[in-house]
């Protein structure tokens, strides 16, 4: 506690030396708030300006899904390797042990499931409770030419609104229904209206042909969706093209936690992504891992 007593007089101001100012590095976030770029920083990593984001909200609308059958057993172990844990309020209040450090970006909308319309739907989480749980980020979804498109807008603006009152950014995602074109122009048109309605950054699919344009029309950053499990160097091409084209990370769900070996492949995707390693070394990478995890998964399944 300070008192009176050996009060010293300022000496070192530095005279002469400019205090410095230094540029924030997140892609169109340079006249945001403290609390804003503060939070971003938890999500990009600031050596590399990236991320390794691990999705595990699919059970919001699909349920159970291959791999998250029991997220304490294939989630938590993969905590350790990612940047942001991007999951429901209620997965992360059940199964995510409160020591973990990671920023979490919590999903907040809801409303509909596998056996309807996916676009149909609607914010299920209040702003208060994304701040008790000390979100870096919110998220939901558009979707773009949908039948319920203006919702999904709507939804998208309210997250905004209401994160912005707060000092909590909202990642918009690309939602693409099962008889949408996934090209270029697409892809342009969803995340250039998501950033021009505020969105402080956006997931969206990789694409091969164009993707380079949709980044760079894309005043904040992107960073793709996983998608569908592919095989595990099939997937870290797709990661290292991305990054290389302009994406500032990925948010992988189903590569990850469906892979042979989940927590050599998380680690394989960050060295792509955080280290610019390329595929192959990436993919060598994920095989000694995975030989060197062998005998504990034995010895996990021996004794279960």
């Amino acid at each position: 506690m300070a008192d009176k007593d050996d009060i010293k007089e300022g000496k070192d101001f530095g005279i002469g030396i400019p205090q410095q100012n230094k540029p924030f590095y997140v892609k169109g976030a340079g006249a945001l708030d403290w609390g804003m770029q503060n939070r971003l920083a938890r999500i990009f990593n600031p050596a590399s300006g990236r991320t390794v984001m691990l999705a595990f909200d699919h059970g919001y609308f699909q349920g159970p899904t291959t791999g998250l059958e029991r997220m304490d057993l294939t989630i938590v172990p993969l905590i350790a390797y990612a940047d942001v844990l991007m999951c429901t309020r209620g997965a992360l209040r059940s199964v995510i042990p409160p020591s973990a450090t990671n920023a979490i970006v919590l999903r907040c909308s809801g409303g509909q499931s596998i056996l309807t319309e996916l676009s149909r739907e609607l914010i299920a989480v209040d702003i208060d409770d994304a701040i008790r749980i000390n979100a870096a980020a919110i998220t939901t979804q558009i979707y773009i030419g949908a039948e319920y498109e203006h919702q999904s807008i709507k939804n998208l603006v309210q997250l905004i609104d209401t994160g912005n009152r707060y000092g909590i950014p909202t990642m918009a995602v690309t939602g693409v229904g099962a008889q949408m074109k996934r090209d270029e122009r697409y892809f342009s048109l969803a995340t250039r209206i998501a950033a021009e309605l505020g969105a402080h950054y956006v997931k969206s699919y990789f694409i091969e042909e164009g993707f380079e344009r949709v980044c760079a029309g894309c005043p904040v950053p992107i960073v793709i969706a996983g998608g569908k499990k592919l095989p595990e160097l099939d997937a870290l091409t797709m990661a290292h093209q991305a990054i290389d084209q302009g994406a500032a990370g990925v948010d992988m769900g189903r590569n990850i936690f469906q892979s042979d070996d989940p927590v050599a492949m998380i680690q394989a995707v960050g060295a792509v992504v955080h280290s610019n390693e390329k595929p192959e070394k990436a993919f060598q990478l994920y095989q000694q891992l995975k030989a060197r995890n062998v005998p504990d998964r034995t010895r996990v399944a021996r004794s279960s």
